[in-house]
């Protein structure tokens, strides 16, 4: 229900409450449907957080896994350099 400026002008006290009491209306509507939203999103945000938590794990992992991984390159260098150099 849109209105313009001129036509609201036009309209008794009582149509002005009617139109604004439809628009009040409409908000809440909308705000009662958010607000019904958010035991899901919260159910939503629940599962994310279980699931960030499991890939913080393994990049954990991942990351003990390089680093070990790391430090065996790093050694064998070394020992192929002293070969070299025997």
């Amino acid at each position: 229900m849109v209105y313009s400026r001129f036509r609201m002008q036009s309209l008794s006290e009582d149509e002005k409450r009617q139109v604004l009491g439809a628009v009040l209306a409409d908000q809440l509507s909308a705000l009662h449907d958010a607000v019904n939203d958010l035991p899901e999103i919260k159910k939503q945000l629940d599962r994310l957080e279980e699931q960030v938590g499991v890939v913080k794990d393994d990049v954990k992992v991942v990351k003990a896994a390089i680093t070990s991984l790391s430090d065996q390159v790093n050694t064998q260098e070394r020992q192929i350099a002293e070969l070299k150099a025997f």
